[in-house]
């Protein structure tokens, strides 16, 4: 998300991608509240679409007692709030993700505990 300033910085910006170990991606699990905002995660570029979906996903989601029920190929993504179709075998940068982008999605079916976000 770009944000323009109201008066000129005076300093460097800090968050720029060379200050990070990989460019950083923002993804969030709509309708699951158990987790309050997006989680910010540095990811290679090259890293596929689908390890993204079974590595590092369970990491971050699998405490949830619904991860393990989502049918991936089901799910519906957003990419800066707009609908956007990822190709799982194609990397992150393939899917033109870059630095500071943010994903979200939704898992119909799934929507919250015990469907609390109905």
């Amino acid at each position: 998300m770009t944000v323009v300033a109201a008066a000129p910085y005076r300093f460097p910006v800090a968050d720029v991608r060379e200050n990070f170990p990989a460019p950083l991606l923002y993804i969030g699990w709509d309708q699951h509240l158990m987790f309050c905002a997006p989680f910010c995660l540095p990811l290679p570029p090259d890293l596929p679409f689908d390890a993204l979906l079974t590595q590092v996903l369970p990491g971050i989601y699998g405490a949830h007692p619904d991860f393990a029920r989502i049918d991936w190929d089901q799910a519906q993504w957003t990419k800066a709030g707009q609908p956007w179709r990822p190709d799982r075998a194609k990397s992150l940068a393939e899917n033109g993700l870059g630095h500071k982008d943010a994903i979200h999605f939704r898992t119909p079916g799934l929507n919250g505990i015990a469907g609390s976000c109905s």
